[in-house]
């Protein structure tokens, strides 16, 4: 298929700083990738000198994977595509001494910087103030700043116990030669900011940026782009503000206009062909963003069918509302003969997908709910990952504490609080002091024979490390600490245990199909940059998801639920003034249809044992009517639609649909 001159317009400009405001399903992968072939086969541009950044591993391996057919292998070797976190580990890795380093540093998963964070807090902290405090001293970093900074902008109190914290913290992530995952973009901004030798260095190495879903960069990464692109302003950005519903964690779509205000020379591209929806499912995209204020404006259209009216269901409850969608799938997957993958139930909040679930069984319609336990958060990838954190970096004192006792090796809480004091007083890491004979003299005999026990097996393993292949690495670890037997007497269940002996297979294959023989740090640390969606594979089976999880995708039949005021727009945005970014979470869901789209909301709802009455949501009163129908509202379309539900094997449940 050709490109339409929008689209090319964007792929040949090469001159100066460039802004492509691509609309959902415009086709924005597509320019990306033609670009980098015509940077390379037109502009004579080597592929080692090109970066394109995105958010996710699993955009990236698609944009690797594209770039791969339109140019020959040879040409582009040494291309850079990665997510901004894997560009700053990349950086990382090679500068790690200018960024305060040692070779070898650990990445902090989120369950560390919280224990981290807990330790440093008032004793007795509630969830909710430990929370609060570790949200501040990430915003903290998304926002470039140090912990100095940090505490001179406090303007409560709050966050100055946060910038506090924050300051703490990073002595001791210097002391264990740790980042966590904000440090791999803030740290690298910090050393092109104050290098600049390392800056043009850099600048040097990557001539040309392409960077992905702009309006979900936060302060750093925007400073970061920046400072790599430096005045030439040679990139391509690449963006929509109403898709920009990322604000919870830092993003910012201000940032697409912060590029007209930086470099005035900004070439703005606009790419308003959807070649996805159908026309009533644009209209209706259309007519709800257009209430938000607008940078840029633009227009989607669509050379695509008309499609079918839009149908809008008032459910009784959401028991009813779950068994209205449940059936509707049942039936247009027998009618349409439509695999189940095509189909997807949309909703704001995880807690949703519960009763939808129940549904779903009833009706006999695989599903696969997206953001259940991940891959990497599951507790025996988790463990051995920490192991190999270990052997690769001894001053990881977080991973020490990890597996110290795993399997148990009678090393109690009393024995790690001396071991820690004598580390503190050493200065030196808790495996460190473990290794020495002076601090091994000082705690109980067992506790003593056991770390011997424990600090031996992981130096035989660390000098495996420089001798094996990482996944004959994590093999021999398996049966070095009998983990498999630790397993069988942690867990009763033989299907369940079954699972988990699974996943440390899995886990070993992934490294040896990440990389065939490379060091099992390096690999480990990869690993961490692992977005937990990229392992998703529900196979044929209709998805459940909150909205921010569909953002990228597409189906052809979609299905909203909990169209009510207070769910969306969610009311914690509405108190907090968000209200635009909730319209943008409509337009993203609305836009992933292709073919048909369905709209529902419960007049009642129990919450906390209490019967709530709602409101429909105020977005449905912004769709076009004449592209809606309204279940109820017309006799002779719901006569038909009733007839033809009624034809099927799922009369009784799918009928309720127009009851």
């Amino acid at each position: 298929m050709s490109m339409n001159p929008q689209q090319r317009a964007a792929v040949e400009y090469c001159d100066g700083p460039l802004l492509v405001l691509a609309g959902a399903g415009s086709g924005k992968t597509r320019v990306i990738t033609e670009k980098i072939a015509h940077l390379i086969r037109r502009r004579n541009l080597s592929a080692s000198k090109i970066a394109a950044i995105t958010f996710t591993n699993k955009a990236a391996r698609e944009m690797r994977e594209r770039v791969g057919k339109l140019v020959s292998g040879s040409a582009a070797e040494g291309l850079t595509v990665c997510t901004f976190h894997a560009l700053g580990l990349k950086f990382l890795q090679i500068e790690h001494a200018r960024a305060g380093l040692r070779r070898g540093f650990s990445i902090l998963d989120a369950d560390d910087t919280q224990g981290i964070v807990k330790e440093l807090a008032p004793k007795n902290a509630k969830p909710d103030v430990l929370f609060a405090l570790q949200s501040l001293v990430s915003r903290a970093k998304n926002e470039g700043l140090t912990p100095e900074q940090a505490i001179e902008r406090a303007t409560s109190a709050r966050e100055r116990e946060a910038a506090e914290i924050y300051e703490a913290y990073q002595r001791r992530l210097a002391a264990f030669n740790a980042v966590d995952f904000d440090d791999l973009i803030r740290l690298p901004l910090g050393v092109l900011e104050g290098d600049a030798e390392a800056r043009e260095g850099w600048r040097e190495r990557l001539r040309y940026l392409l960077v992905d879903e702009y309006q979900d960069t936060n302060s750093a990464q925007y400073r970061l782009v920046k400072v790599l692109a430096g005045e030439r302003g040679q990139f391509t950005a690449v963006g929509d503000d109403d898709q920009s519903i990322y604000a919870w964690r830092g993003a910012n779509p201000e940032n697409l206009a912060e590029l007209s205000r930086d470099y005035p020379k900004l070439r703005v591209v606009k790419l308003e062909q959807n070649y996805r929806c159908a026309r009533r499912i644009l209209r209706a995209a259309n007519a709800v963003i257009a209430n938000n204020q607008h940078v840029f404006e633009k227009r989607l259209w669509s050379e695509q069918g008309e499609g079918p009216p839009i149908r809008v269901v008032e459910c009784r409850d959401d028991e009813h509302e779950a068994e209205c969608v449940a059936g509707a799938i049942a039936h247009l997957a027998e009618k349409h003969k439509a695999p189940w993958h095509e189909f997807a139930v949309l909703y704001r909040g995880n807690h949703q997908s519960r009763i939808l679930e129940k549904a779903l069984r009833l009706a006999r319609v695989p599903y696969h709910v997206t953001g259940g336990t991940a891959f990497l958060d599951r507790s025996e990838v988790k463990d051995l990952l920490a192991y190999l954190r270990l052997i690769n970096n001894p001053d990881d004192d977080a991973a020490f504490l990890r597996v110290v006792n795993l399997p148990r090796r009678d090393i109690g809480a009393t024995t790690l609080e001396k071991l820690g004091e004598m580390a503190g007083a050493r200065h030196v890491s808790l495996l460190r002091a473990a290794q020495s004979d002076a601090v091994l003299g000082q705690l109980a005999g067992r506790a003593a024979s056991s770390l011997v026990g424990f600090t031996g097996l992981v130096r035989d393993l660390a000098a495996r490390a420089e001798r094996v292949p990482a996944a004959e690495l994590v093999d021999e670890l398996v049966r070095r600490i009998g983990y498999a037997d630790h397993i069988a007497a942690q867990v009763k269940d033989p299907a369940a245990r079954e699972r988990r002996l699974e996943n440390l297979k899995e886990l070993s294959e992934w490294f040896r199909a990440m990389q065939k023989d490379g060091a099992a740090g390096d690999l480990a640390a990869q690993l961490a940059l692992l977005s937990h969606g990229d392992r998703d594979d529900p196979g044929n089976a209709a998805r459940l998801m909150t909205l921010h999880s569909a953002k990228g995708l597409e189906f052809r039949f979609v299905f909203m639920v909990g169209l009510e005021e207070g769910m969306l727009p969610h009311e914690g945005s509405l108190a907090e003034g968000r209200v635009e970014e909730e319209r943008r979470l409509m337009y993203v869901g609305i836009t992933r249809a292709k073919e048909l789209l369905g709209l529902s909301y419960a007049k009642r709802k129990k919450r906390f044992g209490e019967i709530l009455v709602n409101e429909p949501s105020r977005f449905l009163k912004e769709l076009p009517a004449s592209d809606l129908h309204w279940a109820g509202r017309d006799a002779e379309q719901d006569a038909a639609h009733k007839e033809e539900l009624a034809s099927s094997h799922i009369a009784r449940l799918a009928s309720l649909l127009a009851d």
